[in-house]
């Protein structure tokens, strides 16, 4: 392997290989020690650098291959280099890349109406993350409020050990103080009840509630899988205090659970929901979906994304959903989330490290006994398996493999993380 080439101080005149080529020559080490002098440290990553991937395996630059079931936190919904995701950003690319909102953009339509279509919602807002989705669900419940005269209806209700960003705004609705601490004082407002705890929610909302935030399977809490009634009561409490009911879609939506929008498990329709992560298929792109009576909550001026709704992030977004009616992937996801969850269930019920099956559809998890150093499985089974999987919860190791996932993945995936697990002493 090539060696990384000494730092040397800013404007020396120094000859040395250009980085690119210094970084295709390097190994892990190198490119660790590379990554760790220029990147802020805000992450804890393996000592490993990925460079390529097809379908749900990853090699790194040594060559070394993983199964992922991590799969980039449930964004890679057609997985790694599908040949039509990366044919429609390289044909969008050399047609047209970015106008910023000052115009309207032929895909950006395209998309719009393609989730409207699926979806019982009437008008859609591009972002591009879910951390920015959630911020303008925030603005745009105080807004319309505000704008039809309820100027006191101010007040968020979300729940514990949710997740909605990372942003000042979404960061406020997350409930987990962990990610609070020495970013405070928070947004004010938002207070924080028990998930799936209908009583609790009663207590909270009152007339001066504007939004209720809700997950309908809490993703970073656990893989926690509310009762359907829950969410329907809550579609309830909200209609009769007149506020608005968000579910938070970012993780959960575009067939994750086996349906496009795991709303439709309950039925509940909300007022609107925050969508990302699987929407692109790995291309940044989030956003929002309300329907018809709250799209004027954000009226010209008072809400924007320079890079929103760009022309290539739709072209991936279209692409996606092309994907998903090609290949038949909700009923993929049901079947492949089946069968997977099932052997999870058999995992849990054998080895004394773990103690339940979570989930639903593509989105699953087994949560591990307290004796148990979660991250030191999570750690094991990369290193011992070569599996890349995700911790949720604190507790639960979580698979979110892509929708096209195979029979043949998702045994290969059972037969590693039950191997392991059987290993760990509880």
């Amino acid at each position: 392997m090539g060696k990384i080439a000494p730092a040397v101080s800013k404007g020396a005149d120094v000859a040395r290989p250009p980085l690119c080529y210094v970084v295709r020559m390097a190994d892990n080490a190198e490119l660790v020690a590379l990554a760790q002098g220029a990147q802020l440290p805000n992450y804890r990553p393996p000592p490993f650098v990925l460079s390529e991937g097809e379908g749900c395996r990853v090699r790194d630059v040594e060559g070394n291959e993983y199964l992922d079931f991590s799969g980039g936190i449930a964004v890679l919904s057609v997985g790694h280099a599908h040949p039509k995701l990366v044919e429609a950003i390289a044909a969008q690319a050399g047609r047209l890349m970015h106008t910023s909102n000052l115009f309207y953009n032929d895909r950006a339509i395209e998309l719009a109406h393609a989730i409207t279509e699926r979806t019982p919602f009437d008008k859609v807002y591009f972002a591009n993350s879910g951390t920015e989705a959630n911020e303008a669900l925030l603005k745009l419940a105080r807004h319309w409020h505000f704008q039809h005269g309820r100027k006191d209806k101010v007040e968020l209700v979300a729940a514990e050990h949710s997740f909605h960003g990372r942003t000042m705004g979404a960061l406020a609705l997350t409930g987990q103080p962990k990610y609070h601490e020495g970013m405070g004082p928070m947004v004010g407002g938002v207070s924080h009840v028990p998930y799936d705890d209908l009583d609790a929610l009663k207590a909270a909302v009152n007339e001066r509630t504007a939004a209720v935030f809700l997950e309908p399977v809490q993703g970073e809490g656990g893989i926690v899988v509310p009762s359907d009634d829950y969410l329907r009561g809550a579609r309830a409490l909200c209609d009769e205090v007149g506020a608005l009911l968000f579910f938070d879609e970012v993780q959960t939506g575009y067939g994750r659970t086996g349906t496009f929008l795991a709303r439709e498990h309950s039925g509940v329709v909300p007022d609107g929901c925050a969508l990302a992560k699987g929407m692109g298929g790995g291309f940044p792109i989030g956003g929002i979906a309300v329907r018809e009576h709250v799209a004027d909550g954000l009226p010209p001026g008072t809400h924007a994304s320079t890079f929103g709704g760009n022309p290539l992030a739709c072209a991936a977004g279209l692409a996606v959903l092309a994907i998903m009616d090609e290949e038949g992937l909700l009923e993929n996801a049901k079947r492949m989330g089946e069968r997977l969850g099932a052997g999870l269930e058999a995992i849990a019920a054998s080895a004394p490290a773990a103690v339940e099956a979570r989930g639903r559809g593509l989105l699953r998890g087994v949560r591990l006994s307290d004796a148990v150093d979660a991250r030191e499985v999570y750690g094991r089974l990369r290193d011992e398996e070569k599996m890349l999987a995700s911790i949720a919860g604190g507790t639960v190791l979580r698979l979110a493999p892509p929708l096209n996932v195979t029979e043949a993945d998702v045994d290969e995936a059972l037969e590693r993380v039950g191997r392991l697990l059987r290993k760990v002493e509880a």
